[in-house]
């Protein structure tokens, strides 16, 4: 297996671009990516191209990055598109990286694109819809029903995916569980969201660079109990891209500045046993660090799948930053904040930066690497050299469909 880096990175502005098209967006980040990496269009050799949502929000089906590579007048390459919920570009990036590990490719382009805007919300929340098991889904209404029931809250199950993403009514019942099994209160999730706030303020690529405090989280519009507006990641469009080149490539193209990939694996969640305390995040990220050969401990910038504020609590324990049950005291040391031990979602998170789910994953390890290059001005991690990217996506039964969990070292 030959090493793999990052050479280049590029990215759009995450927000609501109407009267953008998938090849508008991606163009910039792609283009940002070669100029990064200083190399042509015509040195690539392949390139994993991830998108999730095209098919539902413009009818573009089958071949979205073929269409938008054309478009860059770029094809005779192999072109490998990809879909895994909102871990698409996330695993575009692992396939990619593993075929530069196994020789096949010196030079590769992975980029992500979406768009999630539209005119007729249902159609956008038929997309987070369609990240479950449907033949199954009276089975999911039916768990979330229970778990209304357990916590004694209180939710309108029939407007999950109709007036709100049914992910949200999903993350609100792990917050719920979370709540109880932990002690955990409504004003942790609002000070993850009020966090996040800050960081997105210093990302002038984020969606949203408002500073929330607590209060004002607290005080927002409720979606669905106990998450308010600013606790759920906005809908999105934007791009992200990235060139990756084997060692050889790196040295024959006099590339210094350069990130390397220390691991990335991918998996898929499973039917847990009675009894079972495995989980699908902890597995692979215990794998991630095995083949990186690292711990958490040794991680100075972590970006998470913030999709809910309460995910950043749980995957806190999940990645090994906190203990278990030491969630809400990592938070309330500030070690997650800039400034702090270990920053997490210095970009803002999907909370404030927005997650265009097909680029969501993509855009973490384009603003690691940015920040293990040193170039992220009033929000950069001082001193960074090894960082962590988890992006999950979908949901079967009681987890993620799939996780994908990279660790990146400056060179």
């Amino acid at each position: 297996m030959q090493p793999v880096f990052i050479a280049g990175t590029g990215m759009t502005r995450f927000g609501k671009f109407l009267d953008r098209g998938l090849k508008s967006l991606a163009a910039e980040a792609i283009g940002e990516a070669l100029a990064d990496a200083g190399i042509e269009a015509s040195q690539l050799q392949a390139a994993y191209m991830g998108n999730a949502a095209a098919g539902v929000m413009t009818g573009q089906v089958l071949i979205p990055g073929q269409v938008v590579l054309r478009g860059l007048g770029i094809g005779r390459i192999p072109v490998v598109n990809v879909e895994n919920a909102c871990a698409t570009s996330a695993t575009a990036f692992q396939q990619a990286v593993q075929m530069i590990a196994l020789q096949a490719y010196d030079i590769v382009l992975v980029a992500g694109f979406e768009k999630l805007y539209s005119e007729d919300k249902a159609r956008t929340f038929s997309v987070f819809h369609g990240a479950v098991d449907l033949e199954a889904i009276d089975d999911v209404l039916a768990g979330l029903a229970r778990n209304l029931a357990r916590s004694g809250a209180e939710a309108d199950i029939s407007e999950a995916g109709r007036s709100r993403s049914l992910f949200m009514d999903l993350y609100a019942g792990m917050a719920r569980d979370f709540m109880a099994t932990h002690g955990v209160t409504q004003r942790d999730f609002a000070a993850v969201a009020a966090k996040n706030s800050f960081h997105g303020s210093l990302n002038p690529k984020a969606q949203f660079q408002e500073v929330l405090s607590i209060e004002q989280v607290l005080a927002a519009p409720l979606i669905v109990d106990p998450l308010t507006r600013p606790m759920c990641a906005p809908i999105g469009d934007g791009a992200a891209a990235l060139v990756l080149v084997s060692a050889q490539a790196a040295a024959r193209l006099g590339l210094r500045d350069r990130v390397r990939v220390l691991s990335s694996v991918l998996a898929s969640g499973w039917d847990y046993e009675p009894g079972d305390p495995a989980r699908l995040a902890p597995t692979v990220a215990a794998q991630a660090y095995e083949a990186a050969g690292l711990g958490p401990a040794e991680l100075d910038v972590v970006e998470l799948h913030d999709a809910g504020a309460p995910a950043e609590l749980i995957y806190y324990e999940h990645l090994g930053l906190a203990a278990p049950g030491e969630a809400v005291a990592l938070l309330d040391s500030g070690a997650t904040r800039l400034g702090g031990r270990v920053p997490v979602n210095p970009s803002g998170g999907l909370l404030r930066k927005g997650h265009p789910i097909g680029a969501s994953g993509c855009a973490q390890l384009v603003e690691l690497s940015d920040q293990l290059r040193g170039r992220c001005a009033a929000r950069q991690v001082h001193g960074a050299r090894t960082a962590l990217a988890e992006n999950g996506g979908g949901w079967i039964g009681e987890d993620a469909a799939a996780i994908v969990v990279s660790v990146l070292q400056k060179d």
